[in-house]
C-alpha cells in the first residue's frame, strides 16, 4: 500500500502551497525510484520510465535557475541532493544510466558537492548500494 495519497491530503492542509508541492513531489520521487531496486525484472521497465518522467520533471526546474529554490542554494537543493546517495544503486539495480538522461540534474549535483558542507554529510555511494544490496537478498529478489 502507498502512503503517497495519506501524505498528499496531510500536505494540502498545510499553509503553505509551494512547501507542500515539493513535499509531495518528493513523496512522488521516493514511491518511484524505490521501484527500481525493489522490483523483479519484468516490472523494471515501467518503474524507469516513471523514474525518468520524473526526474525530467525535476531537471525542468533548472532551466530557469542554477537550484531549485533560485540562484542561491537553499533548503530545497539541499533536500534534494540527497538523491545523490542513491543514484549508484539506481544506475545498477536498475540498469539506467542518469547522466545520460537527465544531464541538468548530475550537472546540479555537481554543484552541489563543491560545497565542502554537503560533500562531507552526504553517505556514500557504495555503503548505500551495499545496503540496498542487503535488502534486495532479504527480498528475495536475487
Amino acid at each position: 500500500m502507498s502512503l503517497f495519497p495519506t501524505l498528499f491530503i496531510h500536505a494540502m492542509r498545510e499553509r503553505s502551497y509551494e512547501f507542500s508541492s515539493h513535499r509531495i513531489f518528493f513523496l512522488k520521487v521516493y514511491e518511484v525510484s524505490k521501484k527500481l531496486w525493489t522490483t523483479k525484472v519484468e516490472e523494471l521497465e515501467a518503474g524507469k520510465k516513471e523514474f525518468f518522467e520524473n526526474f525530467k520533471m525535476l531537471e525542468g526546474s533548472l532551466v530557469t535557475s542554477l537550484n531549485f529554490g533560485g540562484e542561491t542554494f537553499g533548503f530545497v537543493d539541499l533536500s534534494r541532493v540527497t538523491f545523490y546517495n542513491w543514484f549508484h544503486a539506481f544506475e545498477v539495480f536498475g540498469n539506467i544510466n542518469i547522466e545520460a538522461e537527465c544531464p541538468k540534474i548530475i550537472a546540479w549535483v555537481k554543484r552541489c558537492l563543491q560545497k565542502e558542507a554537503v560533500a562531507k554529510s552526504l553517505a556514500d555511494q557504495k555503503k548505500v548500494y551495499e545496503a540496498v544490496g542487503q535488502l534486495r537478498k532479504i527480498r528475495g529478489l536475487e
